[in-house]
């Protein structure tokens, strides 16, 4: 295990509850990586074996953001809850920064729930994720690969595979684009390949999309910015996720048996990821011979009123978050 130079002072981005402890804590993943989270768990002494959960994303951001308050909130609910950095990321390990890879982000939450397992105060037979952002992607690929979670929880979802394929709203899905894209991240390769691509555009300009502003208003204020997110400042390498391009994540999520619970704003200029992934998760594609789901039962699709993409990572100018629904969501799937 490599050793990680772990920041102990409280840098998060929300404040700390009084119902909760919390401390740092290190796991290695199948590729030697050692990643950095944050463990919360109730204050309330409890003599039975709790169920947990692990946290990460959005992508691009770090613990101290959006997953450790998602992982806070369901501490004070009774659940030990992890958020963690991934490879590459924040105070996680691996060279070169900013980097991700399909194969390696799936292993960091199934690595997660290897090191929730072997906790003392934990049921390893009752053990969810949550993946916020591009991390809900994941989350679904985890929870497809993984049959020891019981329960998951795609927030607000990408699914970057497909966004890099295609581009937003798949405007770019076509061989002719993806030539060019593919050019382009191959003469990056030669010029530069440790260039970044630059985090959340700022200033923002006057004619950009209202969700570019959504991200400006998180990322790049006191209300959701931190010197570790890439997000908040130089964002991912340009070749960074060059490895996204050519994969699809949910290609086997129809066969998840386990509990999955898609949720999205009402707003969201991302929704789309999240209907045709729970669409497709349940349905399957009979056109394509892609039966539906053996266990339709334990899908669900939330759509939160009033809500944007960023609305849900912190609450946004509301409690949009709804916090009730996902303990409510856990507690009856990982009894």
């Amino acid at each position: 295990m490599e050793t990680l130079n772990l920041t102990q002072e409280w840098d998060k981005t929300f404040a700390l509850s009084e119902k909760v402890n919390h401390r740092k804590v290190t796991f290695t993943t199948q590729y030697g990586f050692t990643l950095a989270a944050d463990l919360y768990e109730p204050k309330q002494a409890t003599s039975e074996k709790l169920a947990a959960i692990a946290v990460s994303g959005p992508f691009g951001a770090v613990k101290e953001q959006s997953s450790g308050l998602y992982a806070m909130h369901m501490a004070e609910r009774g659940f030990v809850a992890m958020a963690f950095d991934p490879s590459f990321t924040g105070e996680s390990s691996g060279m070169p920064r900013r980097t991700a890879s399909p194969d390696i982000n799936t292993e960091d939450f199934m690595a997660a729930v290897d090191y929730l397992s072997k906790l003392p105060n934990v049921d390893a037979e009752r053990i969810g994720i949550i993946g916020i952002c591009g991390w809900g992607g994941i989350a679904l690929n985890a929870a497809a690969t993984d049959t020891r979670i019981k329960a998951t929880v795609a927030s607000t979802m990408y699914d970057m595979t497909r966004v890099a394929g295609n581009g937003y709203f798949d405007s770019a899905d076509n061989e002719q684009a993806r030539h060019e894209a593919r050019k382009a991240m191959s003469a990056q390769r030669l010029s530069d390949p440790t260039a970044m691509a630059g985090g959340v555009v700022d200033p923002v300009p006057a004619d950009a999309p209202q969700f570019v502003k959504d991200y400006h208003a998180y990322y790049k204020t006191p209300r959701g910015y931190h010197v570790r997110s890439g997000n908040s400042n130089d964002g991912w390498r340009v070749i960074g996720t060059q490895a996204f391009a050519n994969a699809r994540f949910l290609r086997y999520t129809n066969e998840t048996r386990s509990a999955v619970m898609v949720m999205h704003g009402e707003k969201a200029h991302s929704r789309y990821f999240g209907e045709d992934a729970f669409n497709y998760m349940v349905n399957g594609n009979p056109a394509a011979g892609i039966k539906p789901n053996p266990c339709p039962e334990n899908k669900q699709l939330l759509i939160v009123p009033g809500a944007t993409h960023c609305d849900l990572y912190d609450g946004g100018n509301g409690n949009f978050i709804p916090w009730d629904k996902l303990e409510e969501f856990f507690k009856e799937n990982l009894k």
